[in-house]
């Protein structure tokens, strides 16, 4: 819960801006300023003050605990002009909250924690526990010390500006080290816990069972992801309690197919019991993994054990996001391209594309560009980067699935890496909104590059849409070695619309050489147009209105009489 606190009109309002905007995160407190201050840093995660920084600073300065247990704190201005991340930057997420604020209210973020101001993120946000000589580890990277990573299991970090060799390290395991000095241990989530237990099993008797398998295997509790067991047994308080005790999720499956599962140890008592032979070890196997620890048994001074085990490490699943670019211009490119792009820690791209987007990567991004018609290579570089278990981005122009990487990509990539696609403005809608409106109705884009489909089809495409009467958009309408194909496909549609019907010819869409025209289907000259160039050709509805190309929606209140 976020708790907001404001002292005057301004204050209020803006404070309400964000009310409405997250009714099921924000609590308002109300009544004297130190008084709500004093409440909404007991009750909530996070708090925002519409207040000066420096009231704000002798107002939580007695409060303040620790560091990774105090709220984060962001302040905004009278004036709404900056959300400053005051507290519990990391630790307490008012880094990205003052983002999310300056965004919602239109403020400045003001950040000052080190390693967001140069762009390496904190070994504490990661998202995984973390061990260690954090402070000292981070300054080293911080002042370009060698910093070497260890990496034990591959999993999809972001990117991390190491060396080789140095002096300090980051290690990533999931084995039961302790740092030596100038460490820092990062704990992946690739442990997987099955438990069995019979009916009433004691919470104490299956977390002590879990914790001695895993220390007896020299493995980290920090690492384990979730305990598994069939559905029969969700909520088993045992089990449940044994979860909660150590942070993780109860995962469930059914007894069919815990039996498909081959295990070492099967068992005649859980097939009586659930109707499976193996609940511990098929439970942790069923999604395929290492098997670590096998089926144990909890001990007890008095009867049978009531509970069992098994522990699994399953290898981390790589990270592809396919990410649209959009046509040009910085404000285009969407933030959920901008988050990825500062994600991964593997950039693959055409080296011109890459150009567009080096100032957003992070330090110890590394970039893997090549020239035009690599596409194919590109691609299968992409998927292979993902299935070593790395964070990857591969970068298209406009939106990553029109006419780009994303699907030789994902012909490519097979179910064992998570695939994320991110839309971009694509050079059909950009070139639209630059002619007016062309694409009000039914549209089309046909792509007249032969390289990759034979022409018979493409003119087939045309046809139909021509006869189908909708608006056409070109894409790589004419280069050097192919002049023919343009001047055929006007022809085409030629035959179905009239001389005077509205084109738009747009080119470099967004960009700093941006130039458009309007002209006629039987005025265009294709000698003008190049690969750099968008060609929309209306539909018979399509007209020029004040100086732009507008095809009608077809609203019937339009067509009434005034």
């Amino acid at each position: 819960m976020i708790g907001l606190i404001s002292a005057t009109a301004a204050g209020a309002a803006a404070r309400d801006r964000l009310v409405a905007a997250w009714p099921a995160r924000t609590r308002v407190y109300d009544g004297p300023v130190r008084d709500a201050v004093e409440r909404a840093f007991a009750e909530c995660e996070q708090l925002v003050c519409f207040l000066a920084t420096g009231a704000v600073v002798r107002l939580v300065a007695p409060l303040l605990g620790d560091k990774t247990s105090d709220p984060g704190v962001v302040c905004v201005d009278e004036a709404g002009r900056f959300a400053v991340s005051l507290v519990g930057g990391h630790g307490g997420g008012a880094n990205e909250l003052a983002r999310e604020v300056g965004e919602l209210l239109g403020a400045e973020p003001v950040v000052t924690t080190a390693t967001d101001a140069v762009g390496v993120p904190g070994l504490d946000t990661l998202g995984f526990p973390v061990e260690g000589d954090v402070a000292g580890v981070t300054r080293a990277l911080l002042d370009g010390e060698p910093v070497a990573l260890d990496a034990e299991l591959a999993w999809p970090l972001p990117p991390l500006p190491v060396a080789d060799h140095g002096a300090y390290m980051i290690r990533v395991t999931d084995r039961l080290v302790q740092p030596a000095e100038q460490e820092v241990v990062l704990r992946p989530p690739s442990l997987v816990v099955g438990v069995g237990a019979s009916k009433g099993a004691p919470v104490g008797e299956v977390s002590g069972l879990v914790e001695a398998a895993l220390r007896d295997a020299g493995l980290s509790v920090r690492s384990v992801a979730e305990l598994a067991t069939v559905d029969a047994k969700a909520e088993e308080p045992g089990i449940v309690g044994a979860a909660e005790r150590l942070g993780v999720p109860v995962v469930t499956y059914t007894a069919e197919e815990l039996a498909a599962v081959d295990v070492p140890n099967p068992s005649d008592a859980p097939l009586a019991a659930v109707g499976t032979p193996s609940v511990a070890e098929a439970a942790a196997l069923v999604r395929g993994g290492e098997l670590l620890v096998p089926k144990r048994k909890s001990e007890r001074a008095e009867g049978p054990a009531m509970a069992t085990c098994a522990v699994v490490r399953r290898t981390a699943r790589g990270r592809l996001a396919v990410v649209g670019l959009g046509p040009g211009a910085r404000d285009l490119l969407t933030p959920r391209a901008k988050e990825e792009l500062r994600r991964a820690s593997v950039l693959v791209g055409l080296d011109q594309y890459v150009d567009q987007i080096r100032d957003l990567l992070r330090p110890g991004t590394r970039i893997l560009e090549s020239g035009l018609g690599a596409e194919e290579e590109r691609a299968r570089t992409a998927v292979a980067e993902a299935r070593r278990g790395q964070a990857v981005a591969l970068i298209g122009s406009g939106d990553a699935g029109v006419y780009a990487m994303a699907s030789p990509a994902l012909a490519e990539a097979s179910d064992d890496i998570d695939v994320v696609g991110v839309p971009g403005v694509t050079a059909a809608l950009a070139a639209g909104a630059i002619l007016g409106a062309p694409l009000g109705h039914d549209h089309v884009s046909i792509s007249l590059s032969d390289l990759h489909t034979p022409w018979e089809v493409i003119e087939r495409r045309v046809r139909a849409a021509a006869e189908a009467d909708i608006v056409v958009t070109f894409y790589n309408p004419r280069s050097r070695g192919r002049d023919w194909q343009l001047p055929k496909a006007l022809a085409i549609l030629a035959g179905h619309r009239e001389p005077t019907t509205p084109v738009g010819v747009v080119r470099n869409a967004s960009r700093a050489d941006e130039s458009s025209r309007l002209t006629t289907l039987a005025g265009l000259d294709p000698a003008t147009v190049d690969m750099m160039t968008v060609v929309t050709v209306g539909n018979t509805a399509t007209r020029e209105i004040a100086g732009r190309m507008v095809t009608p929606r077809g609203y019937r209140w339009q067509e009434e009489p005034k």
